[in-house]
């Protein structure tokens, strides 16, 4: 499209100098961040020690899910049937069928959701197009540019990439898939590892101090990947209202042609950030040895200066607090406490209900393979997005309505993946716990009394899992407290305090300079004027114990002093320990990367469907190619087959009559029925001693459908008639 090509070079230079900036912070908070690292190390500290086992690799060996449904083709537009593929890493593959993934072959795309949002209906959809739009006001309820092929559409849209869209056949489908891509998503966004103790806070302070340099205090929902993602999304943050500016005016057509042709601007990319890690961590060497040499004298220097921005910052810092910050702090920990903490408890009953399933087969004498498929089942639990979404529900719930706008939170995205990206954790560390201490009691005990056994670990478990879940939640609270007031109160505070901090930089040493910024010196001072209230108001909701907080002044340690070595262990093995060799359910991943050739890996969930529940999609559904296909399509056909007597097969004639009436399908669903047809058969009888011959009486029932027949040129729908 031309107004790509008009943008390119434009683009390519404005990002050169967005990376130029971002650069030059980036390696300034390096060091800072390595002389935290490095004097936390040497000092020594840590928070509350976790009471429940924490799983090293909990995906190793498997293969999340796999399923079809139909995508949209751009450059053709038709709707292809496409078997979709997630291993382990949440990349979404997309392959032409099911027999082409298990061959090994390139899948045909594959999607990183990272910044993506997962929606269900096309008026959603196009609300997010008509308002990025540039300098266009559509009308509502306009017809979408894109005609859905069934009523159940899936859209990954994504604010300055590429958009991408399917749909299924039921309801159900579409929940189930609808839950699957929303796990995707917020797997992919959790992309900065915690374990990088000095790259991964030297990226986000940079990230923060780069934005608030352009006046972009507060929270950022685009801060979503891995930092390649995350430095684009800040090059198109940069870039978008110029790009809008420029491609605006040159959109032709009517409003469908100019919605499709905007939809289509994607000049998305993953700008470079190996070189610029890499180029600091060849320095880190060097620095850390200064550090460890002068870590006295920098940490004496550090205190002097802090004491000196600490004299002109704080009188007007404990007067905002007491005027802007004080009075609201409650209403914000109320608003995060409220569904955080319904969320921690449907993760608790989730985890409680499997157990009972559980303790039930045990009692029933479900034997030994049943149980391993229940606990094979229950090891993956915390990463099964069917079963976990209605924890996640809970806590989607969140809303920070009316607080928003005074404190300059975009929206409560950014606290809702974090919660349950934490109940993942918490979901997971109960399920390993459970399984090493039911492992360690039938090693000691054997496998007598199995059900006595599950129910003793299962009490130590949730005893466990309820002082990590309020130690987990009081530690959120904080830190999202921390993320609302902070950002605001720097930019409330820096227009008088900014101008006056290069000062202070003559007060430190320049062998140190590169280890103390008054930039975070400055933020470090508002940070502490403000802890105070924040850890105050979190320890005196745990103290009402309405959410089901326990009070600091309860620890658990030594609880339980054996358990963390068992955190040794791995995972146990329960499909081959008491079901087999291999689980129903298991995969070949053929030549994908991380697969090997004709290694298989167990599926967490099978072709998206719960258990036992059928998901009615063919593998490998046609178009219509005849007009009887195009007519099944249109109305769908069920036959029933009912037995005549003799004396009755003089009544029953061939022929189709006109009705209405409903027919209840087996899987409960009402149906109109418009036409009955009969068909009169001879069959023979299936006792051998009666000759005389009865009759097939076959009655098939035509429904009404809301397709019509320019959609099923446009798209290959499947087949719809139901079966017996």
């Amino acid at each position: 499209m031309c107004p790509d090509l008009v943008c390119l070079c434009p683009l390519a230079a404005r990002t050169r100098d967005v990376m130029k900036e971002f650069s030059d912070v980036y390696e300034q908070q390096y060091a800072v961040a390595l002389f935290n690292t490095v004097r936390y190390e040497i000092e020594g500290g840590g928070g509350t020690q976790s009471q429940l086992l924490h799983r090293k690799d909990p995906l190793a060996g498997r293969f999340i899910f796999s399923g079809s449904l139909f995508q949209y083709l751009e450059e053709n537009r038709k709707w292809r049937n496409r078997f979709v593929s997630v291993p382990n890493s949440y990349i979404i593959s997309l392959y032409e069928s099911k027999t082409a993934h298990e061959r090994g072959l390139h899948p045909k795309m594959t999607i990183n959701c990272a910044g993506y949002k997962a929606l269900t209906s096309m008026e959603e959809y196009m609300e997010l197009i008509n308002a990025s739009l540039p300098g266009i006001t559509a009308k509502v309820g306009n017809n979408p540019f894109i005609k859905c092929a069934t009523e159940f559409p899936l859209i990954l849209w994504h604010p300055y990439a590429r958009h991408h869209y399917f749909c299924v056949m039921t309801e159900k489908e579409q929940k189930k898939w609808h839950a699957v891509l929303q796990d995707c998503v917020r797997h992919t966004n959790n992309g900065l590892p915690e374990e990088s103790t000095v790259q991964t806070p030297a990226f986000t302070d940079a990230l923060r101090l780069h934005r608030q340099a352009k006046g972009h205090y507060g929270t950022w929902d685009m801060m979503c990947g891995q930092p390649p993602q995350i430095l684009a999304n800040l090059v198109m943050e940069t870039l978008h209202p110029e790009l809008r500016n420029v491609i605006g005016p040159r959109l032709k057509g009517k409003m469908q042609q100019k919605q499709r042709n905007w939809m289509l601007v994607s000049l998305y990319f993953i700008v470079p950030y190996d070189a610029l890690a890499e180029a600091c961590e060849a320095q880190r060497v060097s620095l850390d040895a200064r550090l460890r040499t002068d870590m006295d004298q920098i940490i004496t220097s550090k205190e002097h200066v802090n004491n000196k921005i600490r004299a002109l910052v704080l009188p007007k810092a404990e007067q905002l607090l007491r005027n802007s910050v004080q009075p609201y702090i409650s209403s914000i920990l109320e608003a995060l406490m409220e569904p955080t903490s319904r969320g921690f408890s449907e993760v608790r009953e989730v985890f409680f209900r499997e157990l009972v399933e559980i303790s039930k087969n045990s009692l029933n004498g479900g034997g030994k393979e049943k149980l391993g498929e229940h606990m094979e089942r229950l090891s993956m639990l915390a990463f099964h997005p069917v079963k976990m979404q209605s924890s996640y529900e809970k806590v989607e719930q969140l809303n920070l309505e009316g607080l928003q706008q005074r404190f300059d939170v975009s929206s409560p995205s950014v606290f809702v993946s974090r919660a349950q990206i934490l109940m993942r954790e918490q979901m997971d560390n109960a399920v390993y716990t459970f399984e090493q201490l039911l492992q360690q009691s039938l090693e000691a005990q054997g496998e007598e009394d199995m059900c006595k056994n599950i129910q003793r670990c299962q009490d130590r478990v949730l005893k466990k899992y309820d002082y990590d879940s309020s130690t987990v939640r009081k530690k959120f609270f904080r830190e999202a407290l921390l993320q609302i007031i902070i950002p605001y109160m720097l930019q409330q505070l820096s227009p008088t305090c900014s101008p006056e901090l290069p000062r202070f930089k003559e007060l430190i040493f320049e062998d140190f300079s590169r280890f103390l910024l008054v930039e975070n010196l400055f933020e470090e001072v508002v940070l502490q004027s403000v802890s105070k209230d924040i850890m105050m108001a979190v320890k005196e909701a745990a103290v009402q114990r309405r959410h089901n907080l326990y009070r600091d002044s309860i620890i658990l340690t030594n609880s339980d002093p054996n358990l963390h070595l068992l955190g040794e262990n791995p995972s146990v093995d329960w499909a081959t320990k008491f079901g087999g060799d291999e689980l129903e359910g298991s995969v070949n991943v053929g030549g994908i990367e991380g697969g090997g050739s004709g290694k298989r890996r167990r599926q967490v969930v099978s072709m998206i469907q719960l258990d036992g529940e059928d998901m009615g999609l063919p593998e490998d559904p046609k178009s219509p190619d005849s007009v009887n296909e195009i007519r099944d399509l249109i109305n769908p056909v069920v036959e029933m087959v009912l037995p005549v007597s003799e004396e009755s097969q003089s009544d029953a004639t061939n022929g189709t009559e006109p009705t209405t009436g409903i027919v209840t399908m087996e899987d409960g669903v009402h149906e109109v029925v418009t036409h009955v047809t009969t068909v009169v058969d001879d069959v023979p009888s299936k006792s051998p001693r009666e000759n005389e011959s009865r009759c097939k009486f076959s009655s098939y029932f035509v429904y009404d459908t809301e397709f019509s027949i320019s959609d099923l040129y446009k798209a290959p729908l499947l087949n719809a008639m139901p079966t017996d």
